[in-house]
């Protein structure tokens, strides 16, 4: 049985920011702890978020590190205790929006953070009882304010996901405003997420026809349009596709992802310091290969409908095609080249295997297949 559920409520336009007041407090928040990290603030993007709620009273943690840890999480959560606060916005990235999320199971439930990981079983135990959450995505790649999950590295050092439907944002505020002027290189690793999210969500072998629909033509806005973004940082237009390209495919990424997010999750909790947007793109071309061989995606053809929604003219292209544009981006050629070494192969490859991303894939990947994929990333 296939579980279908679209989403929450959007607010998508340039300006939307704007819209903060009215709908904190149809979430009913009266003093929310705005949860962003230091690069939003020095780039003046936060202190829009705060001139919107001008009016309202709240408090601020902006410590949020690049991959959002348990120990951030804490942090915040004492924050939010002292404050007294009620609820929650994050303004940044997936790594803002992901440790708001932490927060509002820490600072509801008892209890390690590790209790509500997906893979220890821990969803159920995520009630309704979280502080409610509204995002507002300051980047263009994990989606991570439409969907039900977040990926928080725990004291332990595993990089594990958490999944509940009382964890999407009561709103998500979508403004492609606050993307202008993002770094070219950010704008790629970010933006080559969401295309990521797409392609994954879309070879799944998960019957969701929604999602489907959705993210194939995420993919198509996301290919034709990351250039352009990357080139131009004011381009309007190409900023406004890069953040639906990115809704989009954490849109449909409930239907399930695959090896890219096996093996991106397991090496970026080996190394925290590598950007999860990246090593996406790294990884995408070796599990496109791999899954050209799965049984739904050759029935369906799956493949060539992602080409044709690239504009390319077969397949087969696709692989070489992730390669030449990762080039263009200016992104790594490789793992190596983001200082990736082989000897940490066995411990990603292990971590790859528990992810909770794992066996959504449409073809069962064994260690040694994780193996040669790690290999042809490098």
């Amino acid at each position: 049985m296939s579980l279908i559920h679209y989403v929450t409520q959007i607010q998508f336009d340039f300006g939307a920011v704007m819209l903060l007041p009215q709908e904190c407090e149809r979430a009913g928040i009266r003093r929310p702890l705005v949860v962003t990290d230091a690069g939003v603030r020095a780039a003046g993007v936060l202190q829009r978020a705060l001139d919107a709620m001008s009016g309202s009273s709240c408090a601020v943690f902006d410590q949020t590190p690049s991959n959002p840890t348990e120990a951030a999480v804490r942090a915040a959560v004492e924050v939010f205790q002292r404050e007294g606060c009620d609820g929650l916005v994050a303004v940044g990235g997936g790594s803002s929006i992901d440790l708001a999320k932490g927060v509002a199971i820490a600072a509801t439930h008892p209890g390690p953070l590790k209790t509500y990981a997906t893979i220890e079983g821990g969803s159920p135990k995520i009630t309704e009882r979280v502080a409610p959450l509204i995002a507002v995505p300051t980047t263009a790649g994990t989606g991570s304010e439409v969907a039900r999950g977040a990926i928080v590295i725990v004291d332990d050092g595993r990089k594990l996901g958490f999944h509940s439907w009382h964890l999407v944002p009561k709103t998500a505020i979508c403004d492609p405003e606050l993307t202008l002027g993002l770094p070219a290189g950010l704008t790629a690793a970010t933006g080559m997420d969401a295309i990521a999210h797409c392609m994954e969500t879309f070879m799944s072998a998960a019957f969701n026809p929604p999602a489907d629909g959705i993210a194939l033509d995420g993919l198509e806005r996301g290919w034709a349009h990351i250039g352009r973004a990357c080139s131009n940082g004011a381009d309007r237009e190409a900023r406004r596709q890069m953040m639906s390209a990115s809704m989009q495919g954490a849109m449909a990424f409930q239907k399930g992802l695959g090896c890219v997010h096996s093996l991106s999750h397991s090496l970026g909790g080996v190394n925290p310091r590598l950007h999860h947007g990246t090593l996406n793109a790294m990884f995408l071309p070796a599990v496109v290969r791999f899954n050209a061989q799965a049984d739904s995606v050759r029935s369906e053809r799956r493949l060539e409908r992602m080409a044709h929604a690239m504009g390319l003219a077969s397949a087969g292209d696709i692989p070489d095609a992730i390669l030449e544009m990762n080039a263009r981006l200016g992104l790594p050629a490789g793992l190596a080249a983001m200082g990736v070494e082989r000897a940490c192969f066995g411990k990603v490859i292990d971590g790859a295997l528990a992810d909770h991303c794992h066996k959504t894939n449409p073809r069962l990947a064994g260690a040694e297949d994780y193996r040669e994929m790690l290999e042809a990333s490098m």
